[in-house]
């Protein structure tokens, strides 16, 4: 059997996804980065390896999410690629005629507008992380229930507050404030969940078209409350796939398998990649006015990879996982 290996990693969440010839999802992980991004990748690849079937080949390899060059590097990806071309590309395919994409994720937002399957615009937050999931962790925890009952929680809302959500500081203090007047848990949820979607629609979305179908993805679209939220200020309904948290991971899988269609051999390194001693350093170039940051990626004394310089005076020779990788 041949399938495709997708890796997105974030802030908050590394998510790996093994993809079948058919576009099946064989395997899925999903993780927290923790600040760890070499440590929880090898940690992801080890688990997938420990469940895939025998006779399995990784025919390809793609890797996106804000650590994608780091995460491309040590699997050896065929395709690095922007989180919004992986979430389009996966998304196209799981929602067909999706037109609008809402994604979510720890600490980020998005808004990706596709017309007959192709990105039109998109959007992503600059300033402030009061519309993501790590906010929502701080105030579940705040609170002293578990984000998994967050949403739940919400839904059991009569008469919900209304919560100041353009940052994090005035989003606090006025759920404080709430819950000084007496303002049941249920109620300060709910206006929670609404102060975040005017936040994301304000702050991410700013006037775009949303027209259905519209797909919702990310960790926080886990969270019932923030769906219920979304409808009732669209007047769409929203839909949210059961990979919703690892959409990422399936397009940066599905663009491997068009970068390998033509027979071209991977650049996979195998999950032995899991095992292998990985380290970064950083140094100052100073050998001009702009005093670039080099940043390296080793592993057994032999440098991998450098990021940072604006000009060729530290690239390496072509290396498998480096050179030659379709990259955006």
């Amino acid at each position: 059997m041949i399938a495709y290996l997708g890796i997105d990693v974030g802030s908050v969440s590394t998510n790996l996804v093994v993809l079948t010839e058919g576009m099946t999802v064989l395997n899925q992980v999903y993780l927290r980065t923790r600040g760890q991004p070499i440590t929880v990748l090898q940690a992801g690849l080890a688990e997938v390896a420990a469940n895939l079937p025998e006779g399995l080949t990784i025919r390809g390899c793609g890797t996106t999410g804000s650590a994608r060059q780091l995460a491309g590097v040590i699997a050896g990806a065929d395709v690095i690629k922007n989180e919004i071309t992986a979430h389009a590309t996966a998304t196209a395919f799981l929602v067909p005629g999706v037109r609008t994409i809402i994604e979510i994720g720890g600490q980020d937002s998005k808004i990706i507008l596709l017309r007959d399957g192709w990105v039109l615009d998109f959007a992503m937050n600059t300033v402030c992380a009061a519309g993501t999931g790590s906010f929502l962790d701080q105030q579940a925890a705040r609170l002293g229930i578990r984000i998994e009952d967050l949403g739940p929680m919400a839904l059991g809302s009569k008469t919900p507050v209304r919560i100041a959500g353009r940052c994090t500081v005035f989003a606090e203090s006025d759920m404080i404030h709430k819950q000084q007047l007496g303002h049941r848990t249920e109620d300060i949820l709910y206006g929670l969940c609404e102060a975040l979607v005017r936040n994301y629609l304000n702050n991410v979305a700013r006037g775009k078209e949303i027209t259905p179908p519209i797909a919702f993805q990310g960790g926080v679209a886990s969270n019932v409350g923030i769906r219920r939220a979304f409808e009732e200020t669209l007047g769409h309904p929203i839909v949210v796939t059961p990979y919703h948290s690892v959409t990422g991971a399936i397009g940066a899988a599905m663009l491997a398998r068009e970068a390998v269609r033509s027979g071209k051999p991977s650049s996979f390194r195998g999950f032995a990649a899991s095992a292998r001693p990985f380290a970064a350093s950083s140094f100052e170039c100073d050998r001009c006015a702009n005093h670039c940051e080099v940043i390296s990626l080793s592993s057994g004394g032999e440098i991998l990879a450098r990021w940072g310089p604006r000009c060729p005076r530290w690239d390496l020779e072509d290396r498998p996982g480096v050179a030659g990788v379709a990259t955006g």
